[in-house]
């Protein structure tokens, strides 16, 4: 759920796409910001998943 924030900046949540499909127990997911004049869209990311141990493609949901 996204706070309340000062002019352009929202938070948002990135979940891992490839820990979604895997069916694998638990989520891995950050928290962070963005400023939604520069990046309109829906942001990805590569972060660590700490179940898979790897480096996956993280993708804002709503």
């Amino acid at each position: 759920m996204a706070k309340k924030s000062k002019g352009n900046r929202l938070q948002i949540i990135l979940e891992c796409t490839e820990h979604k499909a895997s069916g694998q127990p638990g989520t891995s997911r950050y928290v962070t910001q963005k400023n939604r004049k520069n990046t309109p869209d829906r942001l990805e990311i590569k972060k660590f998943n700490a179940i898979l141990k790897k480096y996956t493609m993280h993708k804002e949901i709503k």
